[in-house]
């Protein structure tokens, strides 16, 4: 099993940054796969970005340019920073790993995941 525990949510307003946390526990961090996404009032939970066991990355259009998301395997944790911040990117944003055999490979699919954190609130507003 792996616990996911995000932090770092919050109010912001447009234009502004803030950096998502997710800590992981309960299998080595190295061996995992790990994804950010989010869900909209109203809406059906997407894809932000992933990031493979190793270097890797994948990031959906909207916010390319704009988020990165990083991994520190000595820490165990999964980070995603968000610049420029617009209101549409308001949402509860989920941190997600699953087991990878494959260094490399990145995985876009929620039904692709194992395990999911409970999710920190992003509002962005002015």
């Amino acid at each position: 099993q792996v616990q996911l525990v995000e932090s770092g949510g919050g109010s912001v307003q447009p234009g502004g940054s803030l950096r998502l946390s997710c800590a992981a526990s309960g299998r080595p961090f190295s061996m995992l796969a790990m994804g950010w996404f989010r869900q909209a009032t109203g809406k059906q939970r997407e894809f932000v970005a992933s990031i493979s066991r190793s270097s890797p990355t994948y990031y959906v259009d909207s916010i390319k340019g704009r988020f990165t998301i990083s991994r520190d395997n000595d820490k165990k944790t999964l980070s995603l920073q968000m610049n420029r911040l617009m209101p549409e990117d308001t949402a509860v944003y989920y941190c997600a790993a699953r087991n990878s055999a494959i260094p490399y490979k990145v995985y876009t699919q929620s039904d692709e995941y194992e395990y999911w954190g409970q999710g920190t609130q992003v509002t962005v507003s002015s």
